[in-house]
This record gives structure tokens, sequence and C-alpha cells, in this order.
């Protein structure tokens, strides 16, 4: 089986060596792709130099910040394109730790979408302030009031999918970003009968770097639900 890692980076020059050597040394066999937008501090520089030596490491660069959906996007394009079996989301910044990967592997041998889940055993989440969890919280719970997933964290940018999840989806129509691109690829596998499940991990929100949240992906998050079940409830979404 062929496993790729999915990493976007728009500054993360402080993460990026050791979350690399963090992911090989716990699991030897994986492949990484950097998607690199263009990040003013130099990470996909220093991507290029590591992956002059490291054949199990590739780089994307795109020509500015265009957002994290459209980031996966092209990485399951590229994982598509290259025969990959399962490919991996995963963060730059450590909040997503590599030693849960593993587990991730395992799960994937039974599972279509296996979600590194933040609320599956209660709360597991380190340095967030309160009006940041209760949003995290809050959204998931709205995510499930409106779109009936069986989910307890919709949300989670941690997450491992079977190539023939991406393939049932038109990925040329993804337009969401941020939380809003987790949900719609859970709702969509969901629709169309792949099995889905939750495993615990610990997030810990990041110790370098700039938090990526903002305004935008927060009212795209309020209204994504609501679109995706009109969608589905007039016979337009992917069955």
């Amino acid at each position: 089986m062929k496993y790729l890692v999915v990493v976007p980076t728009y500054n993360e020059h402080l993460n990026i060596v050791k979350l690399v050597e963090s992911i090989f040394r716990v699991v030897p066999e994986l492949d990484i792709l950097v998607v690199d937008d263009n990040s003013p501090d130099g990470t996909g520089d220093i991507a290029d130099k590591l992956a002059l030596s490291e054949p199990r490491l590739q780089v994307l660069h795109r020509k500015g910040k265009q957002g994290l959906g459209s980031a996966y996007v092209a990485g399951f394009k590229y994982a598509l394109e290259k025969g990959y079996d399962f490919v991996f989301e995963m963060d730059a910044d450590f909040s997503h730790n590599p030693k849960n990967l593993p587990l991730f592997i395992e799960k994937a041998g039974a599972f279509d979408v296996v979600i590194g889940s933040r609320y599956v055993n209660g709360i597991s989440v380190v340095n967030w302030p309160l009006r940041r969890l209760l949003l995290s919280i809050m959204a998931n719970l709205y995510v499930r009031l409106i779109l009936g997933l069986p989910l307890k964290d919709s949300t989670s940018g941690y997450k491992c999918f079977r190539t023939e999840v991406l393939k049932s989806i038109d990925l040329n129509k993804i337009k969401s970003d941020g939380y809003s691109f987790q949900i719609e690829l859970n709702y969509r596998a969901h629709k169309s009968g792949f099995k889905l499940c939750e495993i615990p991990i610990i997030f810990i929100d990041r110790n370098t770097g700039i938090s990526k949240m903002n305004k935008h992906i927060i009212k795209e998050a309020l209204l994504l639900p609501w679109s995706l079940r009109f969608e589905y409830l007039f016979g337009k979404g992917k069955k």
C-alpha cells in the first residue's frame, strides 16, 4: 500500500524540518507532499532543500496564499495521479501528533475515512482559550443537528482517506476552506456510503507561528451545512 501525507504550509519555517523528520521517524514507509503557498518566510525553499536528499518528500509550490481547502485538493489530485492508496491530511504546526499515524493506518484497513477526533473521548484539546474551545464544540454540534453526520468531530483536519473516496468526489467543485472543507468532505463521503470512523487524538495548539483562523472561516462554517443539506435534499448531491 502507498501512503501520502499532504501538509499545506504558509509561514511554517520553524516547524517544517522537525515535522518531516518526525513523520519519517514514526512511519518510514510514508511519503510526504508539502503544498506551499509561496510562504514569505521561505518555508517552500527549506522544503526544497530537504527534498534534494530525501526521495520520500515532494514539494508543490503555488503562486500565493489560496487557502487550506484548495491546498488539500491540489494534494489529493497529486495523490490520485501518482497512484497512492491512502492520503492523509495533516497540519504543519505539530497540533497533529505524528505518533498517531500508525493507528490511522491500522484503522484504514477497515474504514474508508479515519478521523482524528478531539471529542470522541471527552475533550482532548490543549492550550486553546475557552472561547476557541466553545466555538469548536458548538460548531460540531451545529453540524450534527443540520446534517446528521454520525461524528463528534466533523471539523478535525487530521484524517486519512482511502483514495476511492476522493475519486468519488468531484474535487473541482470543492470551494470550501478551513472548517468547512472538513465538513464538506466528511458529508459527501458519508452520503456516498463510505465508512467513517473516529480515533482519539490529543490536539495541542501550535507553539510557534500564527493561527490561520479568521472571521471568513467561521462564517463559511455557519453557511455550508445548510448549503449541503439543500443540495442533497433537492437531489443535486453526489450519490
